[in-house]
C-alpha cells in the first residue's frame, strides 16, 4: 500500500518529466539568459556559438553522451536565423521563445 504522506517516486518522476522543460529548451533559454547580458550589442554567429556551448555545458555536462548529444541536436534544429543588424536581446527573445515550441 503505498505511503498516503510521502509522493509515489514513479509519480514524482512523471510529473517532472511532464512539467519541467526539456533538456534542449533548458539550453536555449540559458543561452537567451547569457545573450541578454550584453543586449543591447549586435549579435556575431561566433557570440551565439560560444554562448550556445557555455549553457549546453552547463546543462548537459553530467548527463549521459547520448542524452548530450540528442539535446543538442534537438535545440539546434529550432535555432532562429541570424539576421543582420540583430541584438542579443531580440534573439533572446527569439531563442525563448523556441524553447517554447520543444
Amino acid at each position: 500500500m503505498p505511503d498516503p504522506i510521502q509522493p509515489d517516486p514513479v509519480d514524482e518522476g512523471l510529473r517532472a518529466l511532464v512539467t519541467e522543460p526539456s533538456y534542449a529548451a533548458q539550453v536555449l533559454n540559458a543561452t537567451a539568459r547569457l545573450l541578454e547580458l550584453g543586449a543591447p550589442e549586435s549579435l556575431t554567429v561566433l557570440a551565439c556559438e560560444r554562448a550556445l556551448d557555455v549553457a549546453a555545458d552547463g546543462i548537459l555536462r553530467t548527463l549521459p553522451e547520448v542524452v548530450h548529444r540528442d539535446s543538442l541536436a534537438r535545440a539546434a534544429a529550432v535555432l532562429p536565423l541570424i539576421t543582420e543588424g540583430i541584438t542579443r536581446g531580440e534573439y533572446a527573445l527569439q531563442l525563448r521563445d523556441a524553447a517554447r515550441r520543444i
